[in-house]
């Protein structure tokens, strides 16, 4: 099987494990988890508090979110880096 091809069907089955549950599950609300375990920890002790508080809290949820996505962006830039370091560092020894 060709390269193209393969990338084609694994493309094809990307966008369908990414359609498929937003769409039977339209009405759903996704969430962080920070949210959740605040609601958690809250059911289960009513006066807990926080250890410290943020040291910066950014100005909108829009910030908040390009700085996630900054985050991870990095991440796998980091994590793609060092796997074709290892990978192409075997390719020359053989």
């Amino acid at each position: 099987m060709k390269v193209w091809v393969k990338n084609t069907i694994l493309a094809a089955l990307l966008i369908l494990i990414i359609a498929v549950p937003l769409l039977f599950l339209s009405d759903s609300e996704f969430s962080g988890s920070d949210g959740e375990a605040s609601d958690a920890v809250s059911e289960i002790q009513a006066d807990y508090e926080p250890w410290f508080e943020s040291l910066w809290e950014p100005p909108s949820g829009e910030i908040e979110s390009l700085l996630f996505c900054i985050q991870a962006a990095i991440g796998a830039g980091t994590i793609g880096f060092v796997l074709g370091r290892v990978t192409s560092g075997k390719n020359k020894e053989n």
